[in-house]
């Protein structure tokens, strides 16, 4: 296979295995770059050159690069500091009532059903969560929660602990079937799955930056159809949130007719800086070439870890795979072998009792190759 990107994207790619984006990825050096030029400038100079113009259109970049990368408008993304941060105000604005349910799997990160849990203590709505089988949630499963009472389904596009993605044409379906709305966290997705918001109608998507993004802490972005935005009011809401948002007068709050109502305060602008470039970096790659190689990379390592008897815990329909593989060993510590890996410069994380291996574009074969030896070497030294 030939790598599809540079050793100057990435500098430290090469001097050891880190198969872990989706913990944390290495993140774009251009984005490293104009974050630090950006901390610099305001560490000496202030506003001098981050003015006010500069700042009321800090975003602006991010929106048209966020939209490339999922085919929406550049009016439908709201930039934020975190996803869970986006979620918490999308959840407060779409507020479900006690007799409303709200509908996601058991197995989720939690910062994906939380910010609902939190709302469904002040209004009463219940929450269900689809159970899983065997680590894997059935779509059929989550479909069955859904009733005429469903005001939201919220979902990880992949599931962070076994890289199961769901298929969100037949959720979305399902759910505006009963008047519900689909909302997907891709933070486990954004960046290294093609997803095409015009076709596939989710309702809100959501994605950190830091993991298959290769963009750093402190930055996401938000996806809100409009036929949504134009209903909400936001659960938070500061300056930012006035259509005029120099117009600084406390009597009134008018918002902006676009997801940018959603955008309510100062944050580490030089981190939404620094997630347009990343962004920008893989949209000319090209996210679907990068699925491509990193599934490619995904089943080489399946098939090696096949070979040694590994117990390799993914879904087992094709489509529902992502490049996250998770996997152990009969009677063997998982931890102990991620010990071992990690003196030898092979970086994986553990989840659930197994080894969760997540290669992204800036790794290799021999990277592959290098995990699956030291896997050997780990376990004849036990």
């Amino acid at each position: 296979m030939k790598p599809i990107v540079s050793e100057k994207d990435f500098p430290t790619a090469n001097k050891f295995v880190y198969l872990n984006a989706a913990n944390v990825a290495l993140m774009y050096s251009g984005a490293e770059k104009i974050i630090t030029k950006w901390v610099a400038d305001v560490a000496q100079n202030g506003s001098n050159n981050f003015d006010d113009h500069a700042e009321e259109h800090v975003f602006k970049e991010l929106h048209r690069a966020a939209a490339q990368l999922i085919n929406a408008s550049g009016d439908d993304i709201a930039a934020g500091s975190s996803a869970t941060e986006l979620l918490c105000s999308l959840a407060w604005a779409v507020y479900p009532g006690k007799d409303k349910n709200v509908v996601s799997t058991e197995i989720v990160f939690p910062s994906t059903v939380y910010p609902w849990q939190r709302v469904a203590r002040s209004t009463g709505c219940e929450i269900r969560l689809a159970k899983e089988k065997n680590n894997f949630i059935h779509t059929d499963d989550i479909i069955a929660l859904i009733d005429q009472n469903t005001a939201v389904v919220c979902i990880s596009h992949v599931e962070y602990g076994n890289g199961q993605t769901y298929d969100l044409q037949l959720l979305a379906d399902a759910a505006h079937q009963k008047g519900a709305l689909l909302v997907v966290d891709a933070t486990q997705s954004a960046g290294s799955i093609p997803i095409d918001v015009q076709a596939c109608p989710v309702d809100a998507l959501i994605s950190g930056a830091y993991k298959w993004l290769c963009g750093p802490f402190g930055a996401a972005f938000m996806y809100i159809a409009p036929r949504l935005s134009e209903k909400l009011d936001p659960g938070l809401v500061g300056f930012r949130s006035h259509k005029n948002m120099w117009d600084l007068d406390a009597k009134r709050i008018d918002y902006p007719q676009t997801a940018q109502k959603f955008e309510f305060s100062t944050m580490a602008f030089g981190c939404a800086k620094g997630l347009t470039k990343a962004i920008n970096f893989l949209n000319k790659v090209g996210v679907k070439k990068i699925f491509q190689y990193n599934r490619q990379l995904a089943d080489i390592l399946v098939t090696g870890l096949r070979s040694r008897d590994a117990v390799v815990t993914l879904p087992l329909v094709d489509k529902n795979r992502s490049s996250i593989v998770t996997a152990y060993f009969e009677n063997i510590d998982s931890k102990k072998i991620i010990t071992g890996l990690k003196a030898s410069q092979v970086f994986v994380s553990s989840r659930a009792s197994a080894m969760r291996f997540s290669p992204h574009l800036y790794n290799t074969v021999e990277d592959i190759d290098t995990a699956l030896a030291e896997i050997d070497n780990s376990i004849m030294k036990m």
